[in-house]
């Protein structure tokens, strides 16, 4: 794949630096609105995270790593400012592994400057990495195929290019992807919201589906694959990831088509066992109950609002990150590539 191939379908960067705040591009209000707004120190960063305005697991660890930095530049106390950002979502291994590597930086002595380098380090290796991994994902994938992704998992949750989104982006690229399927992803419809903006600011023809139709439409046969995302990455190669991700992983196992998860080393937990081990965050049921602010379900209803699940190893053909691609996850398998 040439340079000019791999970069282009990449134009967003949702967060950004700007020498004493973070701003970031409001993901609550895409895509009416293109909406920046800006964070001055890690309480707001923290409320930022919990309250989805930045989300994506490597979006959540660069800016709450940003968060650290101005906690520095503002002689914040540190232990407080970790443990206010590290308490912002539970399932995300990201953010507590961006947390760990600005504890470790501040432990040896690093200065406001030497933290702000350290989140810039951060954010400048998750872009590479997804560049990579897009490179790696899309050699998987034969040509003439048809893809479902779900969630957004592209430049909006990353540094930049995307994880499963930028295989995508790559595989678009390099001639190999045909056909472009994104589940709308409710309750918070960040696929039809998220990805289909990126999909369509990027120049990449897509279809939106509902969420209840991706088994019927493996049963086509117009898709090859499901790429998705991760928040955490068990010893044993269990994926925690959207709500949804699981029952897509079953009909795409019912239906002959191969699973694919793409996600940086960060999101690798090796201290996780196995899936049993993940702490699922719980939202509010209210996210449910409401759409677009306006209550849709009968006053007296109630909702349980998991908002992440998790598929067995055993489901998934291949786990794609920076260092290289796992076929066939198991617990041998990773441990040989990220045993520490």
């Amino acid at each position: 794949m040439t340079e000019t191939s791999m970069h282009s379908h990449d134009s967003i960067r949702a967060v950004q630096w700007r020498g004493d705040h973070l701003r970031l591009l409001d993901q609550r209000r895409l895509p009416q609105e293109e909406c920046w707004f800006d964070c001055h120190d890690a309480a707001e960063v923290t409320q930022a995270i919990r309250d989805l305005a930045v989300r994506g697991a490597p979006a959540i660890g660069i800016a709450a790593a940003w968060g650290v930095a101005m906690a520095a530049r503002q002689n914040a106390p540190m232990d407080a400012a970790l443990a206010m950002l590290r308490a912002a979502r539970p399932t995300a291994v990201n953010l507590m592994w961006a947390l760990d590597r600005m504890k470790k930086r501040i432990a040896a002595g690093a200065d406001a400057g030497a933290l702000a380098a350290e989140a810039q380090a951060i954010q400048d290796q998750d872009l590479a990495a997804n560049r990579k991994m897009g490179e790696l994902g899309a050699a998987l994938i034969a040509a003439h195929a048809g893809v479902l992704t779900h969630c957004n998992t592209g430049s909006l949750a990353t540094a930049g290019y995307g994880t499963a989104l930028g295989v995508i982006r790559a595989g678009v690229a390099a001639g190999r992807i045909e056909r472009v399927y994104a589940g709308e992803t409710r309750p918070w419809q960040q696929g039809a919201r998220l990805t289909m903006w990126e999909l369509v600011r990027d120049g990449i023809p897509a279809q939106l589906i509902a969420d209840s139709a991706a088994a019927h439409l493996m049963k086509s046969g117009a898709v090859q694959w499901v790429i998705v995302g991760a928040d955490r990455i068990a010893a044993n190669g269990d994926v925690a990831n959207k709500i949804g991700t699981y029952q897509l992983a079953i009909a795409a196992k019912y239906h002959g088509v191969r699973f694919m998860v793409v996600a940086p080393s960060s999101t690798i937990d090796m201290a996780t066992g196995t899936g049993e081990d993940i702490e699922i965050e719980l939202r509010d049921p209210a996210e449910l109950l409401h759409a677009a602010g306006q209550r849709t379900v009968v006053e007296g209803a109630h909702a349980w609002n998991p908002v992440f699940d998790v598929t067995p190893a055993e489901l998934i053909t291949a786990i794609v990150t920076e260092r290289g691609v796992i076929e066939r996850p198991g617990s041998i398998a990773m441990q040989a590539m990220f045993g520490w």
